[in-house]
C-alpha cells in the first residue's frame, strides 16, 4: 500500500461505496484557523479560558489561545463534507473511535486532513448500503497531526441496472 495520497478514483460527489478502496488515501484542504473563529466557537460551545481569553491563554500552559478540540473536528468535517463524503451517497456514521487531541491548534495554523480507507464491507441486513472505516489525521502547516481518529461512515451501494 502505497503512503503517498492520491486523488480519489471518481469525483467526490459521485461516489457510492464501491468507489472508496481499502487502502486509498487522500488529502485536501487548507483551512486557516483565525482567533476571531477560535473564540467565537469557544464562547459558544467551549468557554474555557484558555479558548476565549488571551490573558489567561498566555498565563496557561498553553502560554496562548488555542481552539477546542471540537472546533478543530468541526473543521475536519466540513473539509470532509467539502472534498471527500459523497452527498450522493452518505448515510451518516454511526460514530467515532481513537480520537485524540495530539497538538493545540492555534490561530494562524492551516489545517488540511488526510483520510484513509482502512475497511469496508456492505451491510449484511441492509443490501443497499455498506460501512466504510475512515482513519482521519488533520494536519497543521508544519506537516504535524493535531487530531487524529477512526470512523465508521455508511454509504449507499451503487444502483443496480
Amino acid at each position: 500500500m502505497s503512503t503517498q495520497p492520491q486523488t480519489a478514483p471518481v469525483p467526490y460527489r459521485e461516489r457510492y461505496f464501491e468507489d472508496y478502496p481499502i487502502g486509498e488515501i487522500v488529502e485536501f484542504g487548507d483551512q486557516e484557523v483565525t482567533e476571531d473563529e477560535i473564540v467565537g466557537f469557544a464562547q459558544r460551545y467551549d468557554p474555557q479560558p484558555f479558548h476565549t481569553d488571551r490573558k489567561a491563554a498566555s498565563d496557561s500552559i498553553y502560554g496562548g489561545i488555542i481552539a477546542s478540540g471540537w472546533m478543530t473536528g468541526s473543521i475536519a468535517m466540513r473539509l470532509m463534507v467539502d472534498h471527500y463524503i459523497s452527498p450522493l451517497s452518505s448515510m451518516g456514521s454511526p460514530g467515532i473511535d481513537e480520537l485524540r487531541w495530539l497538538k493545540p491548534v492555534r490561530p494562524g495554523d492551516r489545517l488540511r486532513v488526510r483520510v484513509t480507507v482502512i475497511d469496508s464491507r456492505p451491510s449484511q441486513s441492509k443490501p443497499d448500503r455498506g460501512m466504510i472505516l475512515l482513519s482521519w489525521e488533520v494536519i497543521n502547516q508544519k506537516a504535524e497531526n493535531v487530531l487524529t481518529m477512526k470512523a465508521w461512515g455508511m454509504y449507499r451501494r451503487r444502483p443496480q441496472a
